[in-house]
């Protein structure tokens, strides 16, 4: 069976520790000793000298952005080294991302299902406070609109459209460095790029094999996004 990967993300709060290496070291105990005996390797480590007050983090985001490229699922020593603040286990959600705890493995179901819970309770009070709206409005005399499924499915067709679209602009834009690196070395036909791509163990969005085909997408999908821009 094929190792699962795994991206090593490490934080410490002060330049001083940086730079000593303090806290450092025990965080990559923890994780080498979490991963020890399983069919697991670690194909890279971000280091983040940043207070867990600050939500934007750049060594993190280059870190998700690995875990995204490769599938990598994202290890960390100890869940409070990601941040004391929700809103970034939010982020991390959005991120599309697999994580795991060292110190707390059953965290990562754990904090799924808090925040499922929390978003189910807030479309109920929207639902609520919606349908109290309108049965006021209706009280009052106002006209209601009429039938709009048609409307509706084709919002909801739309949507997913644009969920799609901007699913492949975001790969696009997390390969692209990796792209400009193998055409740098010498890689310029779409089949060697496609060559170099599945050397690195970088899968496609759907995880697998690297071609000319798609590595065409991928560069029409960056021309878009420049087109965009202009």
């Amino acid at each position: 069976m094929q190792n699962t990967k795994y991206v090593s993300y490490l934080r410490v709060s002060t330049q001083k520790q940086g730079m000593s290496g303090l806290g450092l070291e025990a965080q990559r105990a923890a994780v080498n000793a979490f991963l020890q005996g399983k069919q697991a390797r670690v194909i890279e480590e971000f280091v983040e000298v940043e207070s867990g007050s600050n939500s934007e983090r750049d060594e993190l985001d280059a870190a998700l952005k690995a875990c995204r490229l490769h599938k990598a699922v994202l290890v960390i020593a100890k869940l409070d080294r990601l941040s004391r603040d929700a809103a970034f286990l939010l982020n991390l959600q959005k991120a599309n991302v697999k994580f795991v705890a060292a110190d707390m493995p059953e965290a990562n179901e754990m904090i799924v299902g808090i925040m499922a819970v929390v978003a189910q309770a807030e479309r109920k009070m929207i639902s609520d406070r919606t349908k109290a709206a309108l049965a006021a409005a209706k009280e009052r005399g106002v006209k209601l609109g009429g039938f709009r499924g048609h409307k509706a499915d084709n919002a909801a067709r739309e949507k997913a459209r644009s969920v799609k679209r901007a699913k492949a602009k975001a790969f696009a834009i997390d390969v692209h460095p990796a792209i400009i690196e193998a055409e740098q070395a010498g890689y310029r036909s779409l089949r060697q790029i496609a060559e170099a791509l599945n050397a690195k163990e970088i899968p496609t969005p759907r995880g697998g094999k690297w071609s000319s085909v798609q590595v065409k997408r991928v560069k029409d999908a960056l021309n878009n996004i420049v087109a965009d821009k202009t």
